[in-house]
């Protein structure tokens, strides 16, 4: 059976995930290590909404809100619960039932995309807001102090389930790797099924589909709660890696998930991780020379990519590759015109 462009990609996001888990963290400095699992957290969290935006047509502008969910649901289990395990659980059922909750109310309410978006947007600041007053002493869930705007440090780390040893940076780095394959495998198995299918057709025509017998609501309904609980995995890596702070649910963040996805190519899964994990490198560079800010350059980079590029990185490298491809196999595979009207002729 010939391999299909999708087994192609399948076997080589395969292979860096290999790469990338077991071989990777043992040939670079600590340093890139920690970094790159800030990297690899972000990029969950792009992976989440290249998904329910790309393939389900939902322009959520609360990715955030449930990356910052994720979070501070993490550092709360983590505090109260004997065992980490319990908040990282936390980290992906908080967020997925808060996005049923408000996704209820926009999906049956029958809301178009425009207020979609100002909604998740408005929720997603008023998140932002509400964690930023929670300084003092009476602002507190069991053990874990809400901490404000100094958000909550000192958060406790993941720990192995088996042993109850905090894991290391290192071991941390391959559970964030091994995760945003995992979810990325899982994002494709979800899409080819019948439910994914059933998704993907409703996004190119809502109407057809419901003709069809196809209620669009409770599809774009639990489409938009795996979008948060793999948002809510994001949060908890970022708890782990960095802290937990209410800058998690602020503007900055929301804007940036929206270049990734951009920027990487819209109605791909691959095309936000890579510009998610590119654009954080450039960005890092352009901080540490200091000759520019990084968000002027994260802002000349989208209007560069709308006007020029509007489709993204990936679909823009899989045209150059297919017309390489076309061009060395071009005068092989191309059949003369005078043999095909011989050939016609013979047929007749």
């Amino acid at each position: 059976m010939a391999l299909t462009r999708s087994h192609i990609e399948l076997i080589t996001v395969g292979l860096l995930g290999v790469f990338a888990v077991f071989i990777f963290p043992q040939i670079v400095q600590f340093y890139t290590v920690i970094s790159s699992t800030i990297y690899i957290s972000l990029a969950i969290l792009a992976l989440s909404l290249a998904l329910i935006w790309g393939y389900g047509g939902i322009l959520c502008f609360g990715q955030a809100a449930f990356f910052g969910l994720g979070g501070y649901a993490y550092a709360i289990g983590a505090w109260n619960f004997d065992a980490t395990i319990y908040g990282a659980l936390l980290a992906v059922v908080v967020p997925a039932l808060f996005a049923a909750a408000l996704g209820y109310f926009m999906f049956y309410g029958r809301l178009n995309d425009v207020y979609l978006g100002v909604i998740t947007l408005t929720v997603t600041l008023i998140l932002f807001k509400l964690v930023n007053s929670t300084g003092g002493e009476a602002w507190a869930i069991g053990k874990a102090k809400l901490g404000g705007f100094n958000g909550m440090p000192g958060t406790p780390l993941l720990e192995n389930p088996f042993d109850g040893q905090v894991l290391s940076p290192q071991a941390l780095y391959m559970l964030a790797a091994a995760l945003l394959f995992v979810c990325y495998f899982g994002c494709k198995f979800l899409l080819a099924s019948r439910f994914g299918r059933i998704v993907v057709a409703i996004r190119e025509n809502e109407t057809r589909a419901e003709l069809l017998g196809y209620d669009a609501r409770p599809y774009k309904l639990i489409f938009f709660c795996v979008g948060a609980g793999i948002a809510g995995i994001s949060g908890m890596l970022f708890a782990n890696a960095v802290f937990v702070a209410p800058t998690m649910f602020d503007m900055a963040s929301t804007a940036r998930i929206l270049i990734w996805v951009i920027v990487g190519g819209l109605g791909t899964l691959v095309g936000p991780v890579l510009g998610c994990i590119g654009l954080l490198i450039i960005t890092t560079y352009l901080g540490k020379a200091g000759f520019v800010d990084p968000n002027v350059a994260l802002g000349v980079i989208l209007i560069l990519f709308v006007l020029i590029v509007p489709r993204g990185l990936l679909p823009l490298l899989d045209d150059a590759l297919a017309w390489v491809l076309s061009r060395l196999r071009g005068p092989a595979d191309q059949t003369s015109p005078s043999h095909e009207e011989s050939t016609k002729r013979r047929a007749s």
